[in-house]
């Protein structure tokens, strides 16, 4: 599943978790499929921080890579 779709889905389940109309069982049920969704969605972010290099030309000419740097330039190698 794509991550807008894995994260609408995460959305409307904390929405029918705070609604407090569900009996525990069903409850429990949707903050198990929550917890999977949240796992899914950082596991997508995770592969995607990963692909995203900036293309740089270097002194001899060469396309190289470095790691992307957030707008405060730090770069996150981290993962954090």
């Amino acid at each position: 599943m794509s991550f807008e779709k894995t994260l609408e889905a995460l959305e409307q389940i904390v929405e029918e978790l705070e609604s407090g109309e569900l009996t525990l069982d069903e409850a429990l049920e949707r903050y198990e499929r929550g917890v999977a969704a949240h796992k899914e969605c950082t596991a997508i972010l995770a592969a995607a921080e990963k692909r995203i290099e900036v293309l740089v030309q270097g002194a001899d000419a060469k396309l190289g890579t470095r790691p992307f740097e957030a707008e405060d330039g730090s770069a996150r190698e981290d993962g954090s």
